[in-house]
This record gives C-alpha cells, sequence and structure tokens, in this order.
C-alpha cells in the first residue's frame, strides 16, 4: 500500500481537527463541506472507510517516525545578477 508523504498527512490531520471544530455544521446538523472532504481524504490517503479509522491509522504513522524536512529549494543565479 502506498502511503502519504508524512507533511501532506501531518497537515490533513491538523485541517480535519481544525474543521470539525470551526466549520459550521450542514443544513442538516452535519459536518460542513470542508470537514466531509477532509475526511474523505484522509480515509482514501490512509486505505480506511471511516474518519475515526483513518485518524488512527494517520497518528499512528506519524507517530511511527520523524517527519522529514522538506527539501531544499535550488537558487539559480542568471548572468546578469552578481554584482
Amino acid at each position: 500500500m502506498l502511503m502519504p508523504h508524512p507533511v501532506v498527512l501531518r497537515g490533513l490531520v491538523d485541517e480535519y481537527e481544525v474543521a470539525v471544530v470551526h466549520e459550521p455544521a450542514d443544513d442538516t446538523g452535519g459536518p460542513g463541506p470542508r470537514t466531509r472532504d477532509l475526511a474523505y481524504t484522509l480515509c482514501v490517503s490512509t486505505g480506511t472507510r471511516d474518519v475515526a479509522r483513518a485518524l488512527e491509522a494517520a497518528r499512528h504513522w506519524l507517530a511511527a517516525g520523524p517527519v522529514p524536512a522538506p527539501a531544499p529549494v535550488a537558487v539559480v543565479e542568471t548572468a546578469g545578477a552578481r554584482d
């Protein structure tokens, strides 16, 4: 099974947790659209069908290893850029 990049997974978990608390409910009293979208993405990312299991799997994976630092961005000098 493919595993999501830890930085992306951490972002999804964090954003989901914020959305659950702060996004208004929909017209039926259920989760708002952003919360539903994040729940779906977490489920797809973790290979689960329930957001509680998705969060459990994500937290397990994130606890298993360090989050790698983002790759450095290369800086390219152009011919006329020197002083």
